[in-house]
């Protein structure tokens, strides 16, 4: 058998570009150059980057100068968010760019996965990536290897940083160092020592939205209000929204303290933030700073957001009357209509708003404002005649309402029983760690511990809620008990301040019987 006769035929073309081996083409090189800061050493560095590389690529004979992608101020965390960086590899996939070259891995990219999705992609296209510090090129046999070692290590630096960065946070959290956004934050303003400093004509507008609140207005009401007088919102935009409204009200800093750390990062690589609902600390800092509204009217208009909400009533108009008035027949809320609104005979007068929905409409009249006003009137003269017996019986209840002792001894008693319960579990967990244990066994005292917690953390629940209840009626009935005391002579004239301050709701019967509940559970009858 005649021996074996092999020819090597050698390659001819580039095994990623498809070019011939031996054609003189230059290649099309481009930079990269990012800072992850905004600060003004960090803008030396970025600027003498972008010179470095347009000075270093023009300097080589063989390339061509495409340009320097740049991104400032930006993490390298993803690539979602840097735009040179997704305009580079657009063009080099477009076919514009046959080598990139950066400073390191860590410029490149500090997430594994971006970093190593990119380079493929790149690679795929017969395109180049080159790390200066780190002497890698990605078409060599040794790049994809020494790529993703490099990149776990400076995934590992962002994890430490961003860990470093927590960390620094909570510790000026614990420390009571409170810090916002100034620039829509309305009300307050950073001072000289760093410390929120009020701003008197903003404060002036956060005082008129609680005052409003209190008095009876809903959100979209005093939002349409600032936006009708032209008031700047706290991001200096013309129109309010109603959300805005809640979130002042809503905001303990406006009292003078601070519950920190509301919200965390949950990933480090996707920077994605959720609700603190336990899983991390929260340090809740007291008289931090000074405050615009004191903590008795704070608190009066928490209290009254959550009875809004708690009754169910959507109050979206300027009426001291909307969600107030209820139909006797259907148990629908009255609304306002216009009649006659384009002659002189117009007049606005409120009607049950489910009237017409059923089989039988409701037998329930409608009434004009002035009735509605002067029935109160009438009503309130009523309620003075027993005016101090009232207030004493009242102050009985006030005092009922806001004793907590029993309330907050069985509090006491389950937050230790929860604690006693997680600590359980903890060792439990452990000891199955570093011992075999009998895993039906295990799992029957986890199970039972963890339906004990459920069972304690449920009713710690409940508990805290009947208190904000009590709370909540202790502070109605407060009001009450105010207004009723301050009148001691009979109401000539309507004022919304005094429905507000003393109606629960009222109840309009067929035949005109309308009856006015007051807020401590009184009720006197009128007719129509």
């Amino acid at each position: 058998m005649a021996a074996k006769n092999i020819t090597i035929i050698p390659a001819t073309k580039m095994m990623h570009t498809g070019l011939p081996r031996n054609a003189a083409v230059k290649k099309r090189v481009a930079g990269y150059a990012r800072v992850s800061t905004d600060s003004e050493e960090q803008q030396t560095s970025y600027e003498a980057q972008v010179d470095y590389y347009t000075k270093y690529i023009q300097s080589k004979p063989e390339w061509t100068f495409v340009k320097v992608y740049t991104d400032e101020g930006i993490s390298a965390l993803n690539t979602k968010h840097r735009d040179g960086f997704n305009e580079m590899i657009a063009d080099a996939l477009d076919g514009k760019i046959d080598l990139i070259v950066t400073k390191s891995v860590s410029r490149f990219a500090r997430n594994t996965v971006d970093s190593l999705t990119t380079v493929r992609k790149l690679k795929e296209k017969g395109i180049e990536v080159y790390f200066e510090k780190e002497g890698i090129a990605t078409l060599d046999s040794k790049g994809e290897l020494l790529i993703t070692i490099m990149s776990s290590l400076a995934q590992e630096e962002s994890r430490s940083i961003s860990e470093n960065v927590t960390w620094g946070q909570r510790k000026r959290f614990a420390d009571g160092k409170v810090s916002v956004a100034y620039g829509k934050f309305l009300g307050y303003c950073k001072g000289a020592d760093g410390i929120m400093e009020i701003v008197p004509e903003e404060a002036e507008t956060v005082r008129s939205i609680y005052r409003q609140f209190i008095q009876g207005k809903t959100t979209n009401a005093i939002a349409a209000s600032l936006t009708r007088n032209g008031v700047p919102t706290p991001g200096g935009k013309e129109k309010w929204q109603a959300t805005t409204i809640e979130s002042i009200l809503t905001n303990e800093k406006y009292k003078g303290s601070a519950l920190l750390q509301k919200k965390f990062t949950t990933n480090f690589l996707t920077k994605k933030m959720k609700p603190n609902e336990g899983e991390v600390p929260q340090f809740y800092v007291e008289n931090s700073h000074p405050a615009i509204i004191c903590p008795e009217e704070w608190d009066r208009v928490q209290n009254e957001m959550l009875r809004r909400k708690a009754t169910g009533r959507h109050q979206n108009s300027l009426s001291p009357f909307s969600a107030k008035l209820i139909c006797g027949d259907c148990g629908e809320y009255y609304g306002s209509k216009v009649w006659h609104s384009n002659s002189k005979y117009r007049r606005t007068i409120w009607q049950c708003n489910g009237k017409f929905k059923g089989v039988e409409k409701c037998r329930t009249p409608h009434l004009y404002e002035d009735d509605i006003k002067a029935m109160f009137l009438k009503a309130v003269s009523e309620l003075m005649i027993d005016r101090e017996a009232l207030i004493d019986d009242g102050r009985v209840l006030h005092t009922a309402f806001t004793d907590f002792n029993a309330i907050d001894k069985e509090v006491a008693e389950i937050t230790s029983e929860i604690d006693v319960l997680s600590g359980l579990v903890q060792k439990l967990v452990d000891e199955n760690a570093s011992t075999t244990l009998d895993q039906t066994e295990y799992r029957s005292r986890y199970d039972g511990y963890i339906d004990r917690y459920d069972k304690a953390k449920k009713r710690l629940a409940a508990l805290q809620e009947q208190r904000q209840l009590q709370e909540l009626k202790g502070d109605i009935l407060s009001g009450f008990l105010f207004e009723l005391g301050e009148l001691y002579d009979l109401p000539m004239v309507f004022k919304d301040e005094t429905w507000n301050a003393l109606v629960d709701h009222v109840t309009v019967h067929k035949g005109g019987r309308v009856v006015f509940t007051f807020k401590n559970g009184t009720e006197v009858t009128e007719m129509l």
